[in-house]
């Protein structure tokens, strides 16, 4: 096999074009932390210079050891013993291993917890070439928002007493979340936590479709104040592992096989309370659930990456008619498709994380700064990648869940038969998918997270931020004009909606087209920063522009149709079907 990292430069690549100084400074508290850790970064340089270095292992490590086992992983998959336990499949334990002797599997986390302390971005990086090698192996090295939550939320001791064994794989862990009636409807959660009469936690019920339910820490979402039944009154609790959380089954699966998913019966599991009550919805779920979306776009990118490559070996080694396929023109243009789908995806993804890393360490700045005459304008600044958080982060969910789907179907495609067989990886690569337009948030839920900043022209503010500082070409100013063209005619087909007399109905029915003309203009800018710096990226980004705004142009005229005949006329067009049973 070989390193993902570094037979990769498109990745090395687009964290240089994004440029990572500030994260960099902001991170480490203006390089404050390496008078105690010998290891922790002097400069901008130093820092970014570790991140690579970190993506070096990482690449190594899922190149050389974990892409050997997938196909095993996804054969074999988990046992559920007789006790309750949960056996990973042999590459999936080894992974657990290697990541955290490695001290990736602590990636974001504070020095003095065995952490790395690195930027979101990294760790996006990380699952990115992770999902490559297995994607189901990225649900358990992905889920360091575990540790992250109890950090930023926890008390001292139970930081102390559970993160550091997270970040040197002795624990893993997993977000209990989602029950048998309250999938998407997480405020209808019915599993319960009491306090008995010496201030002890304890949690009862039922949850379902866990990811990692097996792991030693679980952060679980339950009703502490039986006087609400909606989301004011929920918490989140940490309960470790033990006789009283049981695993009463594992889900059996379409993809992602390595990856246990579980149903978990608590029985008067003892807990600890994390942060405070009522919250566990509205502050902290909320915060694992931005993480995850973030979690998930490079997750899909990963599986794009993996199905282009497989792709477009066999297309050029493959020959009918005595040429290699990729000669023929249809299949050019799918390969070209999947590639500039992929690459716009990684821009996406690593700009979304760069936000959230920018928002995290101004918000840490703003706090040292309190009553400072600079404080406002760092406030101001956060509260500007706040809202744009808001809305990129499920954009790029959305996206790039999406595009795995489209790119490994498109790698079956490219294969024919030989694809749809399991000689071929990617067979799994397309089941693996699917998945992820379905968790940590479906894709139209993504939508509905992300239409209110396209509402309110807030991607017009990402494209400005984007382009901040860059030196664009004068030969790609035409670019530039044809992303604002295609902005104007979001913002048109934006006050039609606002104005149409359907109202709210009208406003959900087409926010998919509106969220995707923006996403079309905010990839387009990024691909314009990617090619001022690096040219070689100029014919990606005419691709996007010639192949792709016109797509964007036909969603936004859809939008502006006045057409409902779906919602209106829905039991005609979708009859139910007649049962004679």
């Amino acid at each position: 096999m070989s390193n993902f990292y570094t037979d990769n430069p498109d990745i090395e690549k687009t964290l240089d074009a994004l440029d990572l100084g500030e994260v960099a400074e902001l991170c480490e508290e203006g390089f404050r932390f390496a008078k105690d850790f010998d290891f922790a970064p002097t400069s901008r340089e130093d820092a970014i210079d570790n991140y690579k270095r970190a993506l070096k292992v990482c690449g190594d490590i899922s190149g050389n050891r974990i892409a050997p086992t997938a196909e095993e992983t996804d054969k074999v998959g988990n046992i559920l013993n007789e006790d309750g336990s949960v056996t990973y499949a042999p590459g999936i334990a080894l992974a657990i291993k290697l990541f955290g002797r490695s001290g990736l599997s602590g990636a974001t986390i504070p020095y003095y917890l065995g952490g790395l302390n690195m930027p979101c971005v990294v760790l996006t990086a990380c699952n990115d070439i992770v999902s490559r090698a297995d994607a189901a192996l990225m649900n358990i090295f992905g889920l360091q928002g575990i540790a992250e939550t109890i950090n930023q939320f926890a008390s001292e001791d139970i930081k102390k007493e559970y993160i550091p064994k997270l970040c040197n794989g002795t624990y893993t862990g997993a977000m209990v979340l989602t029950e048998p009636d309250a999938g998407s409807d997480l405020q209808s959660v019915k599993t319960v936590a009491y306090q008995d009469e010496n201030g002890n936690w304890f949690v009862n019920g039922v949850k379902r479709f866990i990811t990692n339910g097996c792991g030693e820490v679980l952060l679980v979402l339950a009703r502490t104040e039986p006087e609400f039944s909606d989301g004011r009154g929920l918490s989140c609790l940490l309960v470790e592992k033990c006789p009283q959380v049981r695993v009463r089954r594992l889900e059996h699966k379409l993809g992602i096989n390595g990856s246990p998913t579980c149903e978990l019966v608590f029985d008067n599991a003892p807990a600890k309370l994390i942060g405070q009550r009522k919250r566990g919805l509205i502050t902290y779920v909320m915060s694992l659930m931005n993480g995850a979306r973030v979690g998930i776009s490079a997750q899909g990118t990963g599986i794009g990456e993996a199905s282009y490559r497989a792709a477009r070996d066999y297309a050029a080694s493959r020959k009918q008619f005595g040429v290699t396929i990729d000669t023929f023109p249809a299949l050019r243009e799918l390969l070209s498709d999947m590639s500039v789908d992929l690459q716009g995806s990684r821009l996406l993804a690593y700009y979304s994380s760069k936000s959230v890393d920018l928002e995290m360490g101004l918000t840490k700045k703003f706090e040292s700064l309190k009553g400072k005459p600079e404080a406002q304008a760092v406030r101001a600044r956060m509260k500007r990648y706040a809202a744009f958080n808001k809305m990129l982060t499920p954009m790029a969910k959305y996206f790039a869940s999406e595009m795995s789907m489209r790119t490994s179907n498109g790698a079956v495609a490219v294969l024919g038969g030989s694809g749809f067989m399991k000689d071929y990886p990617v067979e799994r690569y397309l089941r693996d998918s699917r998945i992820t337009t379905i968790y940590e948030g479906t894709s139209q839920l993504q939508v509905v997270a992300a239409i209110a900043g396209v509402m309110a022209n807030l991607y017009k503010e990402v494209i400005t931020d984007i382009l901040d500082g860059v030196e664009v070409p004068a030969h790609l100013l035409e670019a530039v004009a044809k992303i604002n063209a295609l902005a104007d005619e979001v913002d048109s087909a934006v006050e039609f909606v606002k104005n149409h007399p359907e109202g709210k109905l009208y406003h959900d029915l087409h926010a998919r087209q509106l969220v995707d003309g923006a996403i079309a203009a905010i990839i387009a800018t990024l691909f314009v920063r990617f090619a001022s710096k690096f040219p070689e990226k100029e014919p990606a980004l005419d691709y996007y522009i010639k192949a792709k705004f016109p797509q964007a142009y036909c969603e936004l005229a859809k939008a502006k149709s006045g057409f409902t005949a779906s919602a209106r006329n829905f039991e005609a067009i979708a009859p139910m079907p007649i049962n004679e049973d």
